[in-house]
């Protein structure tokens, strides 16, 4: 059975948080927040890839997921160029996300963040938030699918004029350059991390 493009619904978030666990082990920013040596990783990385999902999923920005045989393999987050409202819920989130990870590691998101706030886009575009492949699907077309759908959800939209996102894999910035991207701002946020922000015009 081919691989399959789904919008994934609501009740499949654990699904999505499963993926991108996964996707997102050894991440840099991950690492970064998480910070060194806890014992925890795992539940703490899941706690932070959650957050991340609902802050997405509470905008309504779809979801999006590739599927074989039942099983989610891959997913995309992405939010649409124009934001709606905070959502109530979205500070409790992020009050129960810090009550599990801690003031240190809250501190180490707010560096990043402040570090990439230039490297936003100032062109209305959906943003692709996250996205990640389960490791045994790695060089199938998997990402293909879902960078493709994104793209799609862009061009049929008269308000969007792209699709921009960041990465913080070297490697990464290869990949999305083999799909069209430029790379619009680079910024090092610390000796060890560093961050480009991609833009694909789509108009």
């Amino acid at each position: 059975m081919p691989l399959r493009l789904e919008s994934i619904r609501a009740d499949r978030i654990d699904d999505v948080i499963s993926v991108l666990c996964e996707a997102f082990r050894a991440y840099p920013v991950m690492e970064h927040v998480i910070g060194p040596g806890p014992e925890d990783r795992d539940r703490r990385l899941s706690e932070l890839v959650r957050f991340f999902v609902m802050r997405s999923a509470r905008q309504d920005g779809p979801i999006l997921g590739v599927v074989d045989s039942g099983s989610l393999v891959a997913v995309a987050t992405v939010t649409f160029p124009a934001e709606p409202d905070v959502h109530p819920g979205s500070d409790s989130d992020g009050d129960r996300l810090w009550r599990a990870l801690g003031d240190d590691a809250r501190g180490r998101y707010e560096t990043y963040k402040s570090a990439c706030r230039p490297l936003e886009v100032d062109r209305r575009h959906h943003h692709l938030n996250m996205f990640g492949v389960r490791d045994s699907y790695r060089g199938r077309g998997t990402a293909r699918l879902l960078l493709d759908a994104v793209r799609t959800l862009s061009e049929h939209d008269d308000s969007s004029n792209g699709v921009g996102l960041t990465t913080e894999l070297p490697r990464n910035v290869a990949l999305y350059q083999h799909f069209g991207y430029e790379i619009v701002g680079h910024t090092r946020v610390t000796p060890t991390l560093e961050s480009w922000s991609c833009f694909l015009p789509t108009t």
